[in-house]
């Protein structure tokens, strides 16, 4: 079983691209199990045709500890299991902590079955709290996945990730297995990402380029594998997929000062 985390900064299209990259391995014939580690619970509505999951710490709320696995894994596009970790009521209480109670409650009722290929944690933003750094700190998940572009803000965030990853590769084993441009149509993105990945001593595993098919599945409740499985966007996820299964390539990363980011953005034309 292979415990996979994709982080990356807010609004870079983790959850998107998560859920698109697993209905490609789901196509694939994977067994996958996706557990949601963002408050706003949005991690699995596509593998699911929008249905609306009720979070496990919701659950736990209104039904208190006697709860059975069905009532927080629902089935979704190609048998992927979804789970939502959920969060506190806004204002109250640390999101982090619904991660940690989330994943000792699946282990619990035994969701860690054998046949899984994969699970993936699909992680709000960045590594700044000790709660969301929770997967690669307890060493549930042992490969990271960045959800990057070429814009300044997501480099940054990717670069902070990486520290993160950095700390706990020594105690958890947790390494970095790439890069995942999801574009912007920024200027000369897929040059830039390829240098950045590089010098933290890992790659851009795949360039997803922006479509707008990707919109229209999701105002359909659908990836867009199961949207519309002919379209150039849906290959890209299945390349991405594909690559992801196969990837041997798994470093610590070597985190850049703020400097040596700032020149790499300048060399590309990012910074002026």
């Amino acid at each position: 079983m292979r415990q996979v985390a994709i982080y990356g900064k807010g609004g870079i299209g983790k959850s998107t691209t998560t859920q698109n990259l697993t209905a490609g391995l789901g196509e694939m014939g994977k067994n996958i199990m996706i557990v949601g580690c963002d408050p706003k619970a949005d991690s699995t509505r596509l593998i699911l045709g929008g249905l609306a999951q009720k979070t496990v710490l919701d659950t736990l709320r209104e039904e208190g500890e006697d709860i059975d696995l069905e009532s927080i894994m629902k089935r979704g596009f190609a048998g992927i299991r979804c789970v939502e970790s959920g969060g506190p009521e806004p204002g109250v209480g640390c999101a982090g902590r619904g991660i940690i109670t989330s994943i000792s409650l699946l282990e619990q009722l035994g969701a860690y079955t054998d046949d899984l290929d994969y699970v993936f944690y699909d992680v709000l933003g960045d590594v700044v709290c000790g709660g969301f750094a929770m997967p690669i700190r307890e060493g549930k998940a042992q490969e990271i996945y960045i959800v990057a572009s070429g814009e300044m803000m997501a480099l940054y965030a990717a670069n902070n990730i990486s520290k993160g990853i950095q700390k706990y590769a020594s105690t958890g084993g947790v390494r970095l297995g790439g890069i995942i441009c999801n574009s912007r149509k920024v200027d000369g993105e897929a040059e830039l990402v390829s240098a950045f990945a590089r010098e933290l001593g890992s790659q851009m595993i795949h360039f997803i380029p922006r479509d707008n098919m990707v919109q229209r599945a999701e105002i359909n409740k659908k990836t867009v594998i199961d949207y519309d499985p002919d379209a150039n966007q849906a290959n890209e996820y299945r390349e991405l997929a594909r690559k992801i299964d196969s990837n041997d390539m798994f470093v610590i990363p070597k985190p850049m000062s703020q400097e040596r980011l700032e020149e790499l953005l300048m060399e590309y034309g990012v910074l002026d």
